[in-house]
């Protein structure tokens, strides 16, 4: 008789568990299934296993694996018996199986839902979170093989092992008999599970990133002989930022003998360099980058920034290219910022690393950029250098990772560093496509509620080098759902730098009340004006008249923010006439000290061609000595706005070089307050209302809301339904009839409607359903067009019906072709569409909008991501444009929004709870005084996807 253990394969190799993960330590592993061809492989990792730990795994000693043992660790029907093994550089350093069982603890089949599971990690990959990624990977694999529950048996000293499971977040059960632990635990995601698992990948992300941004030693392969070129000139730059690790120049072509090049080591390849490398650069052509990642890999360089292009920005050759390149690296535990990328910059005081093209460091900061292209890197370091982030002493770049294609380390793996980065305060992102926008909305929503994260966003076409996943929603769909995760949403590299130098130094303000004074009648009016326009409220302008003194200003903005009624102080200052003038410098110390004196409201200054008092805002944050008998000037970085510092500047720091004096300020003392100013009245209050709302985010952060529970669900009752509709092959259109069962167990009733294929029917379906009713043609090209005639409403008796149902024939042809329908009437009230889909990429996204033109025509409809909490609800409902139609416009009946916000909740949740449930559509829900009745309702179905975001940790598939 066979066991289940002598059977062969059942399944073919699903190639689908296949997985590259972050570990702990920030390096990668690949995660696969164990196959007959591993048998060589499995001896060989087990022969590096220390006595101890074979011990712990079997219970006795166990020197060595035996034939029949290899043979069973290697056959799996990927069904009843799976193993994983997670691997570096193609070797084996764990291994994770399990074995379905019955009640009675004997090897089954299914429908049996238990098995065991046993883990065996390498000594010196021990402490990496190896287990702890295994096991989430074989937990998802169990799952998706009909397995609901995990039993372990481990020995009690075994702590390392115990932890691994209590420590993964599942509802246990532990028991000791026999001198043996045995824990118990389903494998159905919980609350704790998710967040112990996010907890973990954030950590790990953050950490690979981190290896990239401060390494201890960097070499540079690519470095011309001679001076030029893009490996010589990124040599220069860490050199002459001061980095003051170890660094290396590597290039094959090196003569023999060869010491240094330009002061640096030098050697011929990365194998010759005595010591460890943490960080290779890459500036080699493309064709030789194979090579390189091969020695770079067998030194244990632990990440590459590459800068070599000719990947897939340059076509279907370029793609397979790039595919290589990530697979090689990771196949040796490293990550890869690039190809094609520009470098990163860490200005960190203890790393002072310039690994890109950029030919001089920028001023150290507290903002941390991102960018894609090298192009959209340049254009930011610029603005940021121009406006406060270089010699102009207002604030300046903490990190900042131009990507280029992106092809491992993306935007989602710098947020998770700068989540809890403590140097860096503000993020500006250029995100030119996003690849997962699921994962990159709950990123952002986390990293906002600690720190502003203000983003550019593409307009959807992805560059030629980027791998995206395919989206079925709108650009403007997907701007909505990075804004309700709080992040600030802005058009241009302008609008990003005015925003993050406001965010950087000034409070959030407390309200969008704005209060305006200057010299200036006109500018204050047309401030005002703006503040109207991006939905503040804005007191009227206080004219300080032309005259104005320092004095009259600092009095004014005193007054100003002492004022309970002001939220936040917006000053105008253009130049002024005559010997009572303030000079520039008397201006900036008035600002500056009322600014000082009331530290939680921000302040904006608005300046017009005021020269001098952009040195004197400049002047006032920066510490650099001028070179003697040089007057103060651009050269100095007190050209064009910028910002003034609350508190006297530091005494004069170390200088570094720059491009127009040799002399970058050192950054403001920690705790000194800048305020930012702009050349134009626009860009201020952009700026300003972008902060405001942003800071109410991050108020109704703190209470999102829940997600409420209704007694009147029927899980379990959908979940069958749903099996047995996939499992007759409808769809993916559910039936009407299924359909409005599907919906009722989760308390969305939907109006009965009778076909009326002949009068006779119409007749009596209308009898059936009590008059009044309607008629409606439901054909595909008539349905919800009202608008085209093919609906007629409170019909009062048959002969109504009779007449109404021979006009839509001679209006529109056979009774064939209209497929009418004739449902009885619902409560006037005002008609509305709730749309619930699963996008590929975004995941699943409720949508609510007026029906009808409003939505179809002028695209008002907003979103949210499911679940959807009650406040979430009740937000959507007030967020389309014509949202004031439901709550008395003009004198009509306002109608039941509750009744609405519950409609949402519960279609939320249906979608929420079965992944199967790829759309919902309610069209017409009708909303009246007094409940919503739905009138029209779509259900499709598919498969559920085998992974999905609650699925394990895993890097994305090339």
């Amino acid at each position: 008789m066979q066991t289940p253990a002598d059977r062969q394969d059942r399944h073919e190799y699903p190639a689908h568990w296949e997985a590259d993960v972050v570990l702990r330590d920030g390096g990668t592993a690949r995660i696969r299934p164990i196959t007959v061809d591993d048998a060589d492989r499995l001896v060989s990792f087990y022969e590096q296993v220390s006595d101890e730990s074979k011990y712990y795994r079997f219970f006795a000693p166990y020197p060595r694996l035996s034939a029949k043992d290899v043979h069973r660790f290697t056959h799996h029907d990927f069904v009843d018996r799976v193993g994983l093994a997670a691997t570096v550089g193609g070797e084996f350093i764990a291994t994770v199986r399990y074995d379905r069982i019955g009640a009675d603890g004997m090897p089954a089949s299914g429908p049996a839902d238990e098995a065991e599971v046993a883990f065996l990690v390498q000594d010196a990959h021990q402490g990496r979170g190896v287990a702890s990624a295994l096991l989430e990977h074989i937990a998802a694999v169990a799952r998706e093989r009909g397995i609901r529950r995990f039993a372990a048996e481990v020995l009690p000293a075994n702590n390392r092992m115990i932890k691994v499971f209590t420590d993964a977040g599942y509802t246990q059960r532990r028991s000791f008999e026999d001198g043996v632990v045995r824990l118990e635990f389903g494998l159905e995601p919980t609350d704790r599970s998710l967040a112990v698992q996010r907890a973990r990948e954030q950590r790990a992300e953050a950490r690979s990133v981190r290896r990239l941004l401060a390494p201890g030693s960097v070499a540079v392969v690519g470095v011309g002989r001679v001076p030029g070129g893009v490996g010589r000139g990124v040599l220069g730059n860490i050199r002459d930022a001061g980095y003051p690790g170890r660094l290396h120049a590597v290039n094959s072509a090196f003569p023999a003998g060869l010491g240094e090049v330009d002061g640096v080591p030098a050697h011929r390849s990365v194998r010759d360099i005595e010591g460890p490398v943490d960080l290779a650069v890459v500036a080699v052509p493309a064709e030789q980058v194979p090579a390189v990642v091969a020695e770079c890999g067998e030194h244990g360089v632990q990440g590459l920034v590459v800068l070599s292009a000719g990947y897939a920005e340059s076509g279907p050759g370029g793609r397979e290219r790039q595919r290589a390149l990530v697979r090689a690296a990771r196949a040796y535990g490293m990550r890869i910022i690039g190809p094609n990328a520009f470098g990163v910059i860490n200005t960190a005081p203890d790393v002072r690393l310039n690994a890109s093209l950029a030919p001089e460091m920028p001023r150290p900061g507290r903002i941390g950029m991102f960018a894609q292209s090298g192009a959209i890197g340049i254009a930011l370091l610029s603005r940021l250098h121009r406006r406060g982030g270089g010699v102009t002493g207002v604030t300046g770049v903490s990190t900042f990772v131009s990507a280029g294609n992106r092809a491992d380390v993306s935007g989602n793996d710098v947020l998770q560093y700068w989540y809890d980065d403590p140097d860096t305060d503000v993020v500006l992102m250029y995100l030119e496509s996003i690849g997962n926008p699921r994962k990159f909305t709950r990123l952002a929503r986390r990293t906002a509620a600690a720190k502003p994260l203000v983003v550019v966003q593409g307009t959807g076409t992805a560059p030629q080098g980027h791998a995206v996943r395919a989206t079925r929603l709108p650009y403007a769909t997907v701007s909505a759902l990075l804004r309700q995760a709080g992040v600030i949403r802005v058009d241009t590299i302008t609008e990003l730098v005015d925003a993050g130098l406001l965010l950087a130094r000034q409070p959030l303000p407390a309200g969008p009340r704005v209060a305006i004074l200057g010299n200036s009648e006109s500018l204050g009016v047309l401030t005002y004006d703006r503040c109207l326009a991006e939905g503040l409220r804005p007191a009227r302008p206080v004219d300080l008249t032309t005259g104005a003194t320092a004095e009259d200003f600092h009095r004014a903005l005193s007054a100003a923010l002492a004022d309970d009624t002001c939220d936040c102080v917006v000053v105008t200052a253009i130049p002024a006439i005559g010997e009572a003038s303030p000079g520039d410098a008397e201006l900036a110390a008035a600002l500056r000290s009322a600014s000082a004196a009331v530290p939680g409201k921000p302040v904006l200054v608005v300046h017009v061609e005021l020269g001098g008092l952009a040195e004197a805002l400049s002047a006032a944050a920066s510490t650099a000595p001028r070179a003697a008998g040089r007057p103060a000037g651009p050269e100095d970085g007190t050209g064009p706005a910028v910002g003034l510092a609350v508190r006297p500047p530091a005494a004069p720091a170390a200088r570094t070089r720059t491009e127009t004096d040799g002399a970058v300020p050192p950054a403001p003392p920690e705790g000194t307050r800048l305020i930012p100013a702009y050349p134009a009245a626009e860009r201020a209050v952009r700026a300003l209302s972008e902060a405001v709302k942003y800071a109410r985010w991050r108020r109704e952060a703190t209470d999102p809301g829940k997600v409420p529970e209704y007694d009147d669900v029927d899980e379990k009752g959908a979940a069958r339904l749903i099996g047995e509709l996939l499992a007759r092959g409808e769809g993916p259109t559910v039936p009407a009839a299924e359909t409005c069962e599907l919906l009722g167990k989760y308390g969305v009733h939907v109006r009965r409607a009778l076909p009326a294929p002949t009068p006779d029917a119409a007749a009596e379906a209308a009898r059936a359903l009590g008059y009044p009713v309607a008629l409606k043609a439901t054909a595909p090209h008539l349905r919800h067009r009202a608008d085209l005639g093919g609906v007629r409403l409170d019909l009062a008796d048959e002969e109504q019906l009779r007449r109404a149902y021979a006009e839509l024939a001679e209006l529109f042809g056979r009774p064939e072709e209209l497929r009418p329908v004739v449902q009885g009437m619902a409560p006037r009230g005002v008609d509305t569409v709730v749309r619930a889909v699963i996008d590929p990429a975004a995941g699943a996204v409720l949508s609510f909008g007026l029906a009808g033109a409003a939505s179809e025509l002028l695209g008002d409809m907003a979103h949210r991501l499911v679940p959807v909490t009650d406040r979430e609800a009740a937000s959507l409902v007030r967020a389309i444009r014509t949202a004031p139609l439901l709550f008395g416009w003009r004198g009509s009946t306002p109608v039941d929004t509750p009744a609405l916000e519950e409609l949402l909740l519960r279609v939320s949740r249906l979608v929420d709870d079965h992944p199967e449930v790829v759309e919902v559509v309610l069209e017409p829900a009708v909303v009246a005084p007094h409940g919503v009745s739905v009138l029209g309702a779509t259900v499709r179905l598919a498969p559920p996807p085998a992974r999905d975001d609650l699925g394990p940790r895993t890097l994305p598939a090339y």
